[in-house]
C-alpha cells in the first residue's frame, strides 16, 4: 500500500497508513502536542480504525514537530477553590471495572502491536500513554518526566502500577516521587525505552513496526500480546495452561502452515492472520 494521508491537518491526531503500518501522530505541535479531551477522543477513534483495518498489522504512535506529548494542556487545568471538589473529566468516567477497560489500559487489549516513537519531550499523561504501548523507542537526547509530584498531583492512570512492572520498584519510585527529568539515554539504561539518534528517528522506528507487520504472523502477535498482559494477573500454572491450549490450536491454522513453508522454501512469509 502506498503512503496514504487519511486525516486533515486540522485534526489533533493524524492518521496515515504506509504499507501495513498505521501511524497515529499527535498533532498540536505549537503546544508540544499537549493532551486535550478532543485529542483523546480522536486518538481512541484512530486506534479503533487501525484495529478494524485488516490490512494494518502494526501501529506506530508519534508526535508532530519537536515534542511527543508535553502532558495535559495546563491552560485547560484550573485548581479547585478551597473546599470545592473538581469533577472528573467525562473521559475519565468512560471506563469499565475490567483491568483492560481503564482509561488508558485499553491499549493493552488492542490486538495489534503498538510501537511508541517518542520523538521529543514526553511528560505526564504523554508518558503514561507510552507505558501502555508494547515497544517504546525514544530520541536519545529527548527528555521525559512523570511530572506529577512537581505539579501537586499523584501518579495518574495506573502509572504507579505499570511502571514498577516495566523498570522495577525502586526506579519507578525514583521517577514518580522526584518528577525529575531524564533523557532517552538514561531511560534506556532503565529498560524503559530503546534510545536512537534523532536523525532518521521516525523512519527507523517505522522500520521496526514494518518488520513486525511483514514478518510476524498477525494471529501469533495477537495471542502473544494477550499472553503478555493477561500474565500480569495470572499465576505461572494458569499462564502455562493457557499457552499449552493456544499452542495446540496453532497447528490447525493457515499461519502455522505458512510459517513452516516459508522457512523451508527460504522466502518471505505471506501470513493471512488465520
Amino acid at each position: 500500500m502506498a503512503d496514504a494521508a487519511e486525516t486533515g491537518t486540522d485534526a489533533e491526531v493524524l492518521y496515515t497508513v504506509t504499507g501495513r503500518v498505521a501511524t497515529l501522530t499527535l498533532n498540536r505541535p505549537d503546544k508540544m502536542n499537549a493532551w486535550t479531551p478532543r485529542m483523546e477522543a480522536e486518538f481512541r477513534a484512530a486506534m479503533d480504525r487501525a484495529v478494524a483495518d485488516e490490512a494494518v498489522r502494526a501501529i506506530m504512535v508519534t508526535g508532530a514537530g519537536r515534542g511527543f506529548c508535553a502532558g495535559a494542556d495546563m491552560g485547560r487545568l484550573t485548581p479547585a477553590a478551597p473546599g470545592e471538589a473538581k469533577p472528573a473529566p467525562a473521559a475519565a468516567r468512560d471506563y469499565t471495572p475490567d483491568n483492560f477497560g481503564q482509561r488508558y489500559s485499553w491499549l493493552l487489549d488492542v490486538p495489534k502491536p503498538i510501537v511508541a516513537a517518542i520523538n521529543g519531550a514526553a511528560a505526564g499523561v504523554g508518558l503514561c500513554i507510552t507505558l501502555y504501548c508494547d515497544l517504546r523507542y525514544m530520541v536519545e537526547d529527548a527528555k521525559l518526566t512523570t511530572a506529577f509530584a512537581r505539579r501537586g498531583l499523584i501518579a495518574e492512570h495506573g502509572s504507579a502500577w505499570i511502571l514498577p512492572r516495566l523498570i522495577g520498584p525502586m526506579a519507578a519510585a525514583d521517577l514518580l516521587l522526584s518528577g525529575r527529568v531524564l533523557t532517552g539515554r538514561e531511560a534506556a539504561t532503565l529498560g524503559l525505552v530503546r534510545a536512537l539518534p534523532a536523525e532518521g528517528f521516525v523512519e527507523a522506528v517505522h522500520a521496526v513496526a514494518a518488520e513486525l507487520a511483514d514478518l510476524s504472523s498477525p494471529r501469533s502477535m495477537r495471542i502473544i500480546k494477550r499472553q503478555l498482559y493477561a500474565g500480569l494477573f495470572q499465576d505461572l500454572a494458569t499462564a502455562t495452561h493457557l499457552a499449552d491450549s493456544e499452542q495446540v490450536k496453532c497447528f490447525a491454522t493457515e499461519d502455522f502452515r505458512e510459517g513452516v513453508t516459508h522457512f523451508v522454501e527460504r522466502r518471505a512469509p505471506a501470513f493471512t492472520g488465520r
